[in-house]
């Protein structure tokens, strides 16, 4: 790929789900298998319930432990009255990284079409922790996955990866 040596980064996975388990959780399960497999490292799993403050909360606690990178969560970005996962996010963001939404939206618009726009995808920074919002399914955790974060978050990536710059992500904050 390229000259440098990989980086493995400490991923914590969330599941969103008010009827999920560990033992069906197969979107979460398609995460931890896919991040495993190419190098890094599950630092956390959970699954909790659609509920906005929770999922905030849930954020808010793993960008504040200094052994987890990022965040991915699974579920709870579509249009119904329960889905809360982009507001739960938001919520946290301090950067909202807006290309992820469009980079998610044309990776599904090749698989799935105009229903694409049913997604709410979305990233963002707070407290140095990268934060991305992936939708409920399998195959959308595989496209955000095989698509988007495999590279971003791979520090062999060139022209530029998220790994690269994860040192100076809190920097306004140390200049405080």
């Amino acid at each position: 790929m390229t000259d440098r040596d990989f980086i493995p980064i400490r991923i914590a996975v969330l599941t969103v789900s008010d009827t999920r388990t560990l033992k069906d959780d197969t979107s979460g399960d398609v995460l931890e298998d896919r991040l495993t497999r190419d190098g890094h490292i599950l630092a956390a799993r959970k699954i909790m319930p659609d509920e906005r403050k929770q999922i905030a909360d849930q954020l808010r606690l793993w960008c504040s432990d200094d052994k987890i990178d990022a965040v991915i969560s699974t579920g709870g970005t579509g249009l119904t009255g329960r889905d809360v996962t982009v507001e739960a996010h938001r919520d946290v963001y301090e950067k909202e990284i807006d290309a992820f939404s469009t980079m998610f939206t044309l990776v599904s618009a090749e698989k799935i079409g105009t229903s694409a726009v049913q997604s709410r995808a979305c990233g963002g920074v707070a407290q140095g922790t990268y934060l991305f919002a992936l939708p409920g399914s399998p195959g959308a955790c595989k496209d955000g996955w095989d698509q988007i974060l495999r590279f971003q978050l791979d520090y062999r990536h060139k022209p530029c990866n998220f790994v690269e710059i994860m040192p100076r992500l809190d920097e306004g904050q140390r200049r405080k």
